[in-house]
């Protein structure tokens, strides 16, 4: 059997000359994969949910749609920046504010919506600008009783305020009521009807006067004139009496 050769002698033991010994180390983290940033409390653990930017307040914007028998409550979660959440409160609201009364309940509750938002809408007002989102932010808009539902609720409404004080200047042009105490030489209408006695006080200039109080049967003896109308007893200082009315010609 052969004896195998010895080593070559210009073959040396160990690492080769001019080479580093291989090293471990430790992984690398995966691409892209970066430390989170620290958000304080005011902006979330997100950004805006529209468009991303900060700060952001975590609220909830409310809507309500009344529909006769039945109803629908909305709702909007956030979080907003300023400019999304004042532009969301503001088209919710004027949603509300001509889709909300349509129904026995929601005459009730479309109200208490819109007061809801009022809430929301003074936390979103304290954020400051908007900034580092991945879109433009929403357009707040004009301002919610600039918008046309909302002028189409203050309309009625405000002519449903005016409305008292306007009956109540004209009741006190044309006469105090049918209680008024009848003085000679005022003028008078009557409305009610051929059973039923209904005088009110008016102007003896105006066109609708339709008698002239000439006197009062007040003492035994005293009597009116011919063609005149009685009165029924009326309330007087001394007491009940009836009058004397004078039909006026017609204007």
């Amino acid at each position: 059997m052969a004896t195998p050769p010895p080593p070559y002698p210009h073959q040396p033991v160990g690492p080769y000359p001019g080479h580093t010994p291989y090293v471990p180390q430790a992984p690398h983290p995966p691409y892209g994969r970066q430390a989170p940033h620290a958000l304080t409390p005011e902006q979330g653990a997100y950004g805006c949910r529209v468009c991303g930017s900060l700060p952001v307040a975590d609220t909830t914007v409310y809507g309500h749609q009344g529909m006769i028998v039945l109803m629908r409550f909305r709702s909007r979660k956030g979080p907003f920046c300023r400019d999304c959440g004042v532009a969301t409160v503001r088209e919710m609201s004027a949603q509300t504010l001509w889709q909300g009364w349509w129904g026995p309940l929601s005459v009730f509750i479309t109200p208490i919506t819109l007061l809801a938002n009022l809430g929301p809408w003074g936390k979103l007002c304290r954020l400051g600008p908007p900034t580092g989102g991945v879109m433009p932010p929403l357009n707040p808009g004009k301002s919610l009783w600039l918008r046309p539902p909302a002028l189409a609720f203050l309309v009625p409404l405000l002519l449903a305020v005016l409305a008292v004080p306007t009956l109540i200047l004209v009741s006190a042009l044309n006469g105090d009521g049918k209680e008024a105490v009848l003085q000679v030489g005022q003028c008078v209408r009557n409305e009610g009807d051929g059973k039923h006695e209904a005088l009110v006080v008016t102007d003896c200039k105006a066109g609708f006067a339709q008698y002239e109080v000439t006197g009062h049967l007040d003492h035994t003896g005293a009597r009116c004139a011919d063609g005149e109308y009685i009165t029924h007893l009326r309330e007087r200082p001394d007491g009940l009496a009836s009058s004397c009315l004078r039909p006026l010609p017609l204007r």
